[in-house]
């Protein structure tokens, strides 16, 4: 059983870089056809997909954030880590880390984060 589990800071100023990490257990992150998403969900909207980064270290970005945020992986760790850049009060939301390999898809439990000077 895959488990995820989101790192990072619950508060982070307004034009700063936002990191966040999630370390995999039950299964490794270069297991192949497994995508390991980024996703997020503002208070009293619907969830949006930010971007993923494949088995094979491909990585794909929402077009909408694309120019904002980095994903990578630390295969030594079982990590991978999502940047989001020049934060702005609307990036704040309920963050969760996301594994699917279309047949099986696995959840964090979601990390909030606020935007806020």
């Amino acid at each position: 059983q895959v488990q995820l589990q989101e790192s990072g800071p619950g508060l982070v100023k307004p034009s700063q870089t936002l990191s966040l990490t999630c370390t995999v257990s039950g299964g490794s992150i270069t297991t192949m056809y497994y995508y390991w998403s980024w996703i997020r969900q503002p208070p009293g909207k619907g969830l949006e997909w930010m971007g993923a980064i494949a088995y094979d270290g491909s990585t794909y970005g929402s077009p909408s954030l694309k120019s904002h945020t980095s994903i990578s992986r630390d295969t030594s760790k079982n990590q991978f880590s999502l940047q989001l850049s020049s934060v702005t009060p609307e990036d704040t939301a309920v963050y969760y880390c996301y594994a699917d390999d279309g047949t099986q898809d696995y959840w964090g439990q979601g990390t909030q984060v606020t935007a806020s000077s």
